[in-house]
């Protein structure tokens, strides 16, 4: 290993314009050579099962190596990388500099980005990660009470998993024909903005699918913090779904229509002062990480990037220039809290823990294992057994703390968590939880 493996990771852009990026004899090459490297390593087996399923495949191969795999079976690997970045920025030590330049969870996007133009998706895939199109359908008034029952009714989820291939027993979303956009009309912000640090004290609230659709109380719970912290909030005035479910599934084409959309918005609210923030870390990732690697010449993108926070870490930068109101009312006890993987991968440290530990009478338990999650890997027939497998060091630890809350910045990671854990106690968001620090 050269001195350089040692330095910090640099990510490429993913050249995903070009034509050797398309070029499937050439994947298929790439795909052998880091295969044979991820093979000789095996330091990211306790990750997703994208690795032991590499390593069952050439420990079950007549040479024991790679080149004993059926090049047919390589993609049984693609299926299992839910690109969580988890390899990228914790365990493999031959990302760039290092010469060997690997990069994984690129390679496994370019796969699924051939595989997604050859064939396309099933309908359940392409429904699954279509969140705006099925957020509007089941928040229509009276719609969101039927959907709502058939998700709780066990002989209609049974049928269900039949047709749709979605797992019975994974935890789905509620839906609120209240949306967010719709309840924030009353929630309003007349606070003049105070600049500390690299803050402007003045922030735009990007909803995502989830915020609006299926927890708008949690739109609140943002409104009622930040402003009680003097900074002025206002919701994103508009948006569509940031694009993330579309780049798992890679339908990479989706993904720039999406950033088409949504970013000369945010980018005309940076101009006007605003910084941005969103309440689920996978979005945040998407305009601080993949957005920027797709589109690394889009001075927009860049404008927005670099306005784009964690809403933890924007209330930390604050709280370094004494800009945090730590007048708290209640102590919240012991909180077992699952780090988001893509909030892991943001490198911004554990934030939320920090601002939460700043609570009296307050501990708070970091949990950094994967949830399994992935929006739609925990939801399918095929892969609800393995998210499960991957959730057990975390669903342990809960169980053991018996905390007096649960928590995770990614809801949908903690609602698979909580569904799987002996508690049984709904989780709440480090939002609420906070707010109710506060007393508001």
């Amino acid at each position: 290993m050269r001195e350089g493996s040692l330095e910090a990771p640099t990510r490429h852009p993913l050249d995903w314009q070009s034509p050797e990026f398309w070029d499937k004899q050439n994947l298929e090459t790439e795909l052998e050579r880091v295969y044979d490297i991820c093979h000789g390593c095996r330091r990211c087996v306790s990750l997703c099962d994208a690795f032991p399923t590499l390593f069952d495949l050439v420990d079950e191969s007549p040479t024991l190596e790679v080149d004993g795999i059926d090049k047919s079976d390589f993609n049984k690997v693609v299926d299992q990388c839910y690109l969580c970045d988890m390899c990228y920025m914790s365990k493999c030590p031959y990302v760039p500099p290092h010469e060997w330049n690997i990069d994984f969870p690129h390679l496994m996007l370019r796969a699924k980005a051939q595989n997604f133009k050859e064939k396309g998706a099933s309908f359940r895939d392409k429904t699954l990660t279509n969140t705006d199109a099925i957020g509007k359908l089941a928040t229509i008034p009276l719609v969101d009470i039927t959907v709502n029952a058939l998700n709780a009714n066990k002989l209609f989820r049974k049928g269900f998993e039949a047709v749709m291939g979605v797992h019975q027993d994974a935890p789905v979303p509620h839906y609120h024909s209240k949306t967010l956009r719709k309840s924030v009309k009353k929630l309003g912000s007349e606070i003049t903005p105070t600049p500390l640090g690299n803050t402007t004290g003045k922030v735009a609230l990007y909803a995502t699918c989830y915020g609006n659709y299926n927890s708008p109380e949690l739109g609140e719970d943002f409104y009622q913090v930040f402003q009680h912290n003097n900074i002025h909030i206002e919701l994103v005035p508009k948006e569509q779904c940031c694009g993330m479910p579309k780049l798992e599934l890679g339908d990479l084409d989706s993904v720039a229509k999406a950033k088409e959309a949504n970013i000369p918005i945010l980018a005309s609210l940076v101009d006007q002062g605003f910084d941005l923030i969103a309440p689920v870390p996978s979005c945040v990732l998407m305009y601080k990480q993949e957005l920027p690697l797709m589109f690394p010449n889009d001075e927009q993108v860049k404008k927005v990037q670099a306005a784009f926070f964690d809403p933890f870490e924007y209330l930390h930068l604050r709280h370094k220039k004494d800009g945090l109101n730590t007048d708290f009312k209640q102590s919240l006890g012991n909180i077992s809290y699952h780090v988001a993987c893509h909030l892991r991968v943001q490198n911004i440290g554990m934030k939320t823990r920090d601002i939460l530990a700043l609570v009296p009478d307050t501990t708070v338990h970091p949990q950094q294992r994967c949830s399994g999650h992935d929006g739609t890997y925990a939801v399918k027939k095929e892969t609800y057994a393995k998210a499960v497998k991957i959730a057990r060091p975390v669903v342990r630890k809960v169980n053991e703390l018996k905390s007096e809350h649960f928590s995770s910045d990614c809801p949908m990671a903690s609602a698979h968590i909580a569904n799987l854990a002996e508690t049984g106690e709904k989780p709440e968001h480090p939002m609420t939880l906070l707010r109710k620090a506060y007393g508001l």
